[in-house]
């Protein structure tokens, strides 16, 4: 049904390891063939042509305060939801431009909706580097294609992943992939190397168990100044793995060229998960990683 997925990775070093601990990210470039890529990117385009644009106009923002009570977001955590840019729509309300190019992401279950990106998501090298990372029973719980479109691409405020994915003790890792080149130019992450040490500073939670609605809880001081960011530009192909606590961003995309990403975000099932988090599937369970056969 689909072309071949070509993962060009089988675990990694000591050195690799020691470095993801120290910094709070490790980039491994080659990581995914140029052809996964390209055929990731293709499956996502066959999911646009298919989307009907006025079906639903939830508008994705960093701003928290505009996402609390969006009843499409927290229903996203078990579906495969589309968000469009903050500045796809005129004046009118119209979109200034195709639906192809008018999408800020789509998730938050591709890696278990989507038959081609659950085969990418829940290869069983996954599990074995996030092992190989301090995990007992790795579970995929949450995954994003990200556009960062052309001209309109919104920036993505720093934060830290375990802000809006929360455990006990905190287990969060993202594996990022670059599905197209991520430059100074298009939006390519940003990040504070070894800011994953001074602590998660806030929490997006429930008010309580069993509610919509949603509050920012701040946990502690920390300082993320700008000088201390660095660019994380990598080819196509790479893949950038963040703890949960590392800092990161991205600017807004004002470039003539997008800058496609995939994003999965793994807890451990060893660890308490609250149920005062955003993300929750109902009577569901997150799905494992696949074992070799």
């Amino acid at each position: 049904m689909f072309g071949q997925i070509e993962i060009r990775l089988n675990e990694l070093t000591p050195e690799q390891i020691a470095q993801y601990h120290e910094q709070g990210f490790l980039v491994i470039e080659g990581a995914v063939s140029s052809g996964t890529c390209d055929l990731l990117k293709s499956r996502i385009n066959e999911r646009l042509e298919e989307f009907d644009p006025n079906s639903i106009r939830s508008i994705f923002t960093t701003k928290e305060q505009d996402r609390q009570t969006d009843d499409y977001f927290l229903k996203s955590a078990e579906r495969i939801s589309y968000f469009f840019e903050e500045e796809a729509f005129d004046e009118h309300g119209e979109l200034r431009q195709d639906k192809v190019l008018s999408i800020n992401k789509i998730g938050h279950a591709l890696h278990d909706k989507d038959e081609l990106f659950a085969d990418f998501s829940l290869s069983p090298i996954w599990a074995t580097i996030l092992k190989q990372l301090g995990m007992k029973k790795p579970l995929a719980a949450q995954s994003m294609y990200i556009f960062k479109q052309p001209n309109i691409g919104g920036e993505v405020n720093c934060h830290q992943d375990s802000t809006f994915l929360f455990t006990r003790p905190m287990s969060v890792i993202g594996l990022w992939f670059a599905i197209e080149d991520a430059t100074l130019e298009n939006g390519c992450l940003w990040g504070v190397p070894q800011g994953h040490k001074q602590g998660l500073e806030k929490r997006f939670e429930r008010v309580s168990e069993g509610e919509s609605a949603m509050k920012m809880t701040k946990l502690s001081d920390v300082d993320w100044p700008d000088e201390a960011l660095a660019p994380l530009e990598v080819p196509k192909g790479s893949m950038v793995v963040l703890n949960g606590e590392f800092p990161h961003l991205s600017h807004a995309n004002r470039s003539a060229q997008s800058r496609h990403a995939y994003a999965l975000h793994a807890i451990d099932g060893d660890c308490e998960y609250p149920k005062t988090n955003w993300l929750l599937r109902h009577g569901r369970t997150f799905p494992e990683f696949r074992h070799n056969n």
